[in-house]
């Protein structure tokens, strides 16, 4: 059958190094680090006490006070960022069908800090079971969709995914698919999480996988450096409006970049460990270009989960060079995680919108915070550490890896008539 074009129209981000996608994109290119000590609680006695932060967020200036209330923070952000991305597409909502608009969001979580709230105060009581009448669907991982389709009208297929860190992705790949296969025209997708709470901090220490440099926060997040001790937890959300690319030409719509591929497979392996030969994330990215009847030579840039684990970045690679063979050496590689931190189920979101914008303005984000290298790495592969570099981007794959064994990647590539 014939698949229709699905292109990129909108993107809105909130993040932590940045609250806007223009804000954003200058963190990314000027190597800004988000970590900073946490404020949303008190970290004195965690391994942990540095995240990265939302930051100077006035969610009353976008929501009203009265229906942020009945929202958790995963939700708040996730609205704003819809917001933006749909601004920026430009979309008049009485001149599209609504019935043919639906949105798709990614969280790995949802609500954590309306359930930890709740429980908690349920058990300080007497045992009298008082529950705000909204704890329920502050707390469900699909709510913040159904939020954005109520405020846009956006009446057609509405879920979240849920594969921890590659919900977003899985996300992006169902709404393309729906789009390509003819069953809408557009979408909003994308995803969000806000997990720096006592329960998110303490429940990833508890796993060892959070980097416990708190006297250097700023440098905690170094992907691919010797000396990396696990990630850095973030929260925020990512946005991206897709849409058919004929439905965006007739209405005279900028667009960004045209989404070409996407894959999906499982590890089936371990429930936090990747694969240790990176067998699922070679897959993942094979089914990718296949997808969208492509060569690992038309790729330019790699942007990778690159967490700063010390397993899952030399598993990453080792997929890399598996599938890219001699022109890994030819291309460029960068986790902007080592800016951002790890959003979990929001960074296939943000993530995205990293690679488009790279190919938009043809420009590598870096890798920050290398100073020791890893002879586990091979050293001709550019990772392209510690500051950004111009290059011409014909496509762009970006990965995102789940604890579980979930593995989803995606292609952007420049759009051409």
């Amino acid at each position: 059958m014939n698949l229709r074009r699905v292109v990129v129209t909108g993107l809105g981000a909130l993040t932590p190094i940045g609250n806007t996608v223009p804000e954003f994109w200058n963190g990314l290119s000027n190597g800004v680090s988000g970590a900073a000590p946490i404020t949303r609680f008190d970290a004195t006695l965690f391994k942990t006490q540095f995240a990265c932060e939302v930051k100077n967020l006035d969610v009353e200036q976008f929501i009203d006070r009265k229906e942020a209330r009945k929202m958790d923070l995963f939700t708040q952000m996730g609205l704003i960022a819809a917001d933006e991305a749909i601004k920026d597409a430009g979309l008049d909502l009485e001149k599209i069908n609504l019935h043919r608009a639906g949105v798709i969001m990614g969280s790995g979580i949802g609500g954590l800090r309306s359930f930890q709230d709740e429980v908690t105060d349920f058990a300080r009581g007497d045992g009298t079971p008082r529950f705000n009448p909204f704890f329920i669907p502050k707390m469900i991982a699909d709510i913040c969709a159904g939020f954005i389709s109520i405020r846009y009208g956006f009446r057609g297929p509405n879920f979240v995914t849920v594969s921890a860190c590659a919900s977003a992705t899985n996300a992006i790949i169902d709404a393309f698919n729906y789009i390509r296969l003819n069953k809408a025209d557009i979408f909003i997708t994308g995803g969000t999480e806000a997990t720096i709470t006592e329960a998110g901090v303490g429940g990833f220490n508890a796993l060892k996988a959070l980097s416990q440099r708190n006297e250097s926060p700023t440098t905690a997040s170094r992907p691919f450096d010797k000396n990396r001790d696990g990630f850095v937890l973030g929260e925020g959300a990512g946005c991206l409006i897709l849409e058919d690319y004929e439905h965006a030409k007739a209405r005279g719509a900028k667009i960004y970049a045209e989404l070409v591929g996407g894959g999906m497979t499982a590890d089936a392996y371990h429930i936090t460990a990747p694969h240790p030969e990176g067998e699922g994330a070679s897959n993942v990215m094979k089914h990718a270009l296949e997808d969208a009847e492509m060569q690992p030579e038309d790729i330019d840039y790699v942007n990778v989960h690159g967490t700063s684990t010390p397993l899952g970045d030399i598993s990453e690679v080792k997929a890399i060079q598996k599938v890219f063979g001699e022109h890994a050496y030819k291309i460029n590689i960068s986790s902007t995680k080592s800016m951002t931190g790890h959003l979990l189920g929001a960074a296939g979101g943000v993530e995205a919108i990293a690679s488009i914008l790279a190919i938009k303005n043809s420009l590598i984000p870096p890798t920050i915070n290398h100073f020791t290298d890893d002879e586990d790495f091979d050293p001709r592969l550019n990772l392209t550490f510690n500051k950004a570099q111009k290059r011409e981007i014909r496509a762009a794959l970006s990965n995102t890896f789940g604890f579980g064994g979930h593995n989803a990647s995606i292609i952007f590539k420049k759009i051409t008539e």
